[in-house]
């Protein structure tokens, strides 16, 4: 959820996307795949924390699943969906992994699914986060450039909220239209 500054529109499952691509294209030396290979298996994270007893800070801990809440985030920032219709496609996206088509090459471990409440959960969280605690950081970084189709957080970009916005609104709507 922190796509600030130079990479305001790119999602981090995308960069992750990206990469495994890019390995499995074969332009890279076995060396550099295996580089890349060592950054994809690198716990993301936004801080820069040593680890604390061998284990380094889980942002997803905390904030959720990224496939989750960059999903939420697509769905919020491109098409202005109410929370309840977010839940309603997460829950056929994510509710049973073994149908549909997963993006090559996503490894089976990657191939994540979430039931109702947990998507309850998390996007419950994400609202909070997304729309009450986090504009302010967005609206004092400089302009940054819209890459994909999905929006850009850019302060002067797709999504424009004021720093003092409050997620009351959209955790009621939420509250009332989605089923425990």
């Amino acid at each position: 959820m922190s796509h600030y500054d130079v990479n305001a529109s790119v999602p981090k499952t995308l960069i992750q996307q990206l990469i495994r691509w890019s390995i499995d294209s074969g332009r890279f030396t076995d060396a550099a795949a295996a580089a890349l290979r060592l950054v994809l298996d690198t716990e993301i994270s936004p801080e820069l924390v040593p680890a604390a007893h061998g284990r380094l800070q889980s942002s997803q801990d905390v904030i959720g699943p990224y496939d989750l809440q960059d999903f939420h985030l697509y769905y919020l920032l491109r098409f202005g969906y109410r929370p309840s219709r977010i839940a309603y496609l997460a829950h056929h996206a994510w509710g049973d992994r073994r149908l549909g088509r997963w993006p090559e090459p996503t490894p089976e471990s990657q191939r994540h699914e979430y039931d109702l409440p947990a998507i309850k959960a998390w996007l419950a969280v994400f609202l909070q986060r997304f729309v009450q605690t986090s504009q302010f950081k967005r609206s004092t970084l400089p302009n940054a450039p819209k890459v994909g189709s999905g929006g850009s957080l850019s302060p002067r970009g797709d999504w424009r909220a004021p720093s003092d916005a409050t997620a009351r609104a959209w955790l009621d709507e939420f509250a009332r239209n989605v089923p425990d």
